[in-house]
């Protein structure tokens, strides 16, 4: 398929279903995620479309509007199972560690339960203390305050005070967006505050966040980049991206 073949489809899939998904697309077409990427980029600079992460949705949608947890607990499943199993080399038996609210960490607390018998977590999310709370050597710290619903997480000031107590000794952070000149960013104003404390009070933070975030800015920044340790992401990782960062001194880990 031409160039521009790949287009006119682009904006007919995205005229008829509202967004576009780019692992979709690279089905569709056959083609690399940096073609994808690409044609993203170019139909963006033509008015087409707004990219937001994963993906595109048309122009005159609010790209800063996240989408509902249950929208994006289906997408980039295979990607999020992937990095989730390269973050575990980095957590050692009876580690304290802090997750925040996010489909990805969810699915790295399936993983930590695969391969570890003593963990002491500390989590706002409902999600990752149910997925947990069958394994018998876990401590669970679960945040009180506020239930946010759509996120199924705490939040407000008496989730605040609760997470500012404890020091893990990781923090897996999850991110909407990485890049080199903002940092890492994030959707959710409720939940900023929280990980941005647990990203103080960690001793390391490691972000998880699959391939479709790198060199993409949401609208919340939570940290520069040079404040954690490493990127954990999946295979699709855009190379050219990876060493861009590696030359700036930020490990990307993708295999």
């Amino acid at each position: 398929m031409f160039v521009q073949q790949r287009h006119q489809a682009i904006i007919q899939k995205l005229h008829k279903e509202k967004s576009v998904v780019v692992s979709d697309l690279i089905d569709m077409f056959g083609v690399s995620f940096e073609t994808v990427r690409r044609d993203l980029e170019f139909l963006e600079k033509e008015g087409f479309l707004k990219r937001v992460h994963g993906g595109a949705i048309p122009a005159d949608i609010d790209y800063k509007k996240e989408q509902p947890l249950t929208i994006r607990e289906t997408k980039f499943m295979e990607e999020k199972r992937q990095l989730v199993e390269l973050a575990t080399r980095y957590v050692s038996e009876g580690q304290s560690i802090a997750l925040d609210v996010s489909t990805t960490n969810t699915e790295f607390a399936r993983a930590l339960k695969r391969k570890f018998e003593k963990l002491t977590i500390i989590t706002n999310s409902l999600p990752i203390a149910n997925e947990l709370v069958e394994m018998p050597h876990y401590t669970i710290i679960l945040t009180g305050g506020i239930v946010r619903n759509e996120e199924r997480g705490t939040v407000g000031e008496w989730a605040e005070a609760f997470v500012s107590q404890f020091h893990a000794d990781l923090f897996f952070m999850s991110a909407s967006g990485v890049s080199l000149e903002e940092g890492i960013t994030d959707f959710g104003i409720g939940e900023l505050q929280i990980k941005k404390l647990m990203h103080k009070n960690a001793r390391r933070t490691i972000v998880l966040a699959d391939s479709s975030k790198l060199d993409v800015v949401s609208l919340l920044k939570v940290c520069p980049i040079e404040q954690v340790e490493r990127i954990v992401t999946d295979a699709l990782a855009d190379r050219d991206i990876a060493a861009k960062y590696r030359e700036h001194g930020i490990e990307v880990v993708y295999e």
